[in-house]
């Protein structure tokens, strides 16, 4: 029996009192692969990307583990939220425009001092400051580095559209904006490589691909290692104080730890291990994070078809984006139909051995994203169910 076969008894064992469609954690592969993160950090703090979670129960379970510390949110409703929850360090790693939830960070000690936003530009400042609401509290800003790969003189841009500010001298006059201004203090630098944490490496059947997406992260990485030394030094040189310059990704703790610059690492979707991050030669996951669809209906010989299934992730559309169906092993989708909104089919031989009621187990391509398909998550040791912890839905939010 393949590890992998083995793995689908204990899950079926597991969930047998459960219909499907349901999600399971494998508690014992999302601690290994928490182990594995602070075995590549090398020391450095871990900061947890919420998103790729969307779980309290999980979110206190890897924060309790050494080598993780604080919370890289999505939204500053969330940021909120969680900071209500007892959180006490929360990230917020996107500018936000929410004038309510600003008038409420900045009336509140306790949430004022969990919870630090991300600004880029002078005009976040005054759309906070016009928010206020009469709330005094002093709120804690990071800044945001583009770690963007030019070339050709900017011709090419490989990275994700984030940041503007790109050189040491653009982050210290927004620096020098925010020391000067009343009612805000700089605490953090963050700089969020997309291009290198998450973009793999090792595409199946595609090696020159693979070869070129490996040369340009090793430009990248040095480019911009260089650069994110410059720029702290320039932002420091306003803000001596700084509390924590935060980078990386999955796909780069390693690389981006050794950065004598950066004094702590983001990451999440190492947690759960969907799809999207099977293709890296840096690091092997085990997957954490699955769901199961019930096969409702046998069209035919080698076809199955199950309930739902059509959960597709983020991101410029394609293939890599759909679920990929995991367990039993050799299942694959019809491709005129691929993974549909109330009904899948699946081909392959293992169909045959199928009944209806019977679970296929799937892989979402995205973390955290699966959680927004479930109120629960059934969080599974060993072949036993050991606790049913709500996700961000079934906890009444969504935020985005």
């Amino acid at each position: 029996m393949t590890a992998r076969a083995a793995d689908r008894t204990r899950y079926n064992r597991a969930t047998a009192h459960l219909d499907a469609p349901i999600a399971i954690v494998d508690l014992d592969a999302f601690d290994d692969n928490a182990d594995d993160l602070v075995a590549r950090a090398g020391g450095k703090p871990i900061r947890v990307a919420s998103k790729s979670v969307r779980c309290r129960a999980l979110l206190e379970r890897v924060l309790a583990r050494p080598g993780f510390a604080g919370i890289m949110s999505y939204t500053l409703a969330e940021s909120l939220w969680l900071a209500r929850a007892g959180f006490e360090d929360v990230l917020l790693a996107y500018p936000s425009a929410d004038r309510s939830a600003f008038a409420e960070l900045a009336a509140d000690p306790k949430l004022a001092a969990a919870v630090t936003v991300m600004v880029d530009d002078h005009s976040q400042l005054e759309l906070i400051d016009a928010s206020r609401a009469g709330g005094q509290e002093e709120i804690r800003v990071c800044l945001e580095l583009d770690t963007s790969l030019q070339l050709l003189g900017g011709r090419i841009r490989i990275g994700a559209l984030r940041s503007p500010l790109r050189s040491p001298a653009q982050l210290a006059e927004l620096a020098r904006s925010v020391a000067r201004r009343p009612g805000f203090r700089l605490v953090g630098l963050m700089a969020y490589e997309g291009h290198v944490a998450g973009v793999g490496d090792s595409l199946a059947g595609r090696p020159l691909r693979s070869r070129a997406i490996r040369l340009m992260q090793a430009t990248a990485r040095k480019e911009l290692a260089a650069r994110r030394a410059e720029v702290v030094r320039a932002v420091r040189a306003v803000a001596p104080d700084l509390e924590f310059v935060n980078g990386g990704g999955t796909g780069s703790v390693q690389h981006t730890a050794a950065e004598a610059a950066v004094t702590e690492i983001a990451a999440g979707s190492g947690l759960y291990v969907p799809r999207l991050f099977d293709n890296y030669t840096s690091f092997t996951a085990r997957p954490a994070a699955l769901f199961a669809q019930p096969v409702v209906r046998r069209p035919g010989v080698g076809v199955v078809t199950v309930l739902g299934g059509g959960y597709p992730a983020s991101g410029a559309a394609g293939a890599d984006r759909s679920p990929v169906p995991y367990l039993p092993e050799g299942l694959r989708y019809d491709p005129q139909e691929g993974a549909g909104e109330v009904q899948t089919p699946l081909l392959g031989s293992p169909a045959d051995d199928l009944l209806v009621g019977d679970k296929v187990w799937f892989r979402h391509a995205k973390a955290g994203e699966l959680c927004e398909r479930f109120d629960a998550l059934q969080l599974i040791e060993g072949d036993r169910v050991t606790a049913t912890a709500p996700t961000y839905r079934g906890e009444g939010k969504t935020f985005l």
